[in-house]
């Protein structure tokens, strides 16, 4: 059997990891009320209140911190960008159709695929291609304080018990 190494982070990305864990989160809570039939409106609007609050901050922070010392061209940062708009289009129509439970499948599953790849591959590429100086500036940034945004939140839909129907024999 191979030995894994663990990957190990450059303090400057290692904020950006922590909330990753919130987003794949966020996935995990759409996913829970999906499956337990929990109205997608109600999904909707916090998914809605989550993008707004943390992971539209996040997006521009990656972007404005991280994506931007790459050269334009690179393929990696293009792929990271290019999930972005996909991910602001998808909020975007779930916020126009706040019912319609495909678009939070949609975001759910690229959400997803999105954090494995920067996680797997885009951070191990930023680590080897920006310089420890330009990380170094980056390594002030905070996490985002998704526990504090959770608080504001009431309507903990993804904790809905199944409700199973009885019937007499």
């Amino acid at each position: 059997m191979k030995n894994i190494v663990p990957l190990k982070r450059h303090q400057a990305i290692v904020s950006f990891s922590k909330d990753h864990h919130f987003g794949l989160l966020l996935v995990w809570k759409i996913r829970q009320g999906l499956q337990k039939a929990v109205g997608t409106e109600r999904i909707s609007n916090y998914v809605l209140f989550f993008f707004k609050e943390d992971l539209a901050k996040h997006f521009k922070e990656e972007e404005q911190l991280l994506f931007s010392k790459l050269p334009a061209d690179d393929m990696l940062r293009r792929e990271a960008e290019s999930d972005h708009q996909a991910i602001y289009q998808l909020v975007a129509a779930i916020g126009q159709k706040k019912e319609n439970a495909s678009f939070l499948n949609q975001l759910a599953d690229e959400l997803e695929k999105h954090i494995r790849f920067e996680e797997r591959e885009l951070f191990n590429h930023l680590q080897n291609n920006i310089s420890e100086k330009e990380l170094e500036r980056v390594a002030g940034r905070m996490s985002n304080n998704s526990k504090e945004i959770e608080e504001k939140w009431t309507d903990a839909f993804w904790n809905k018990l199944i409700k199973q129907k009885i019937t007499d024999a």
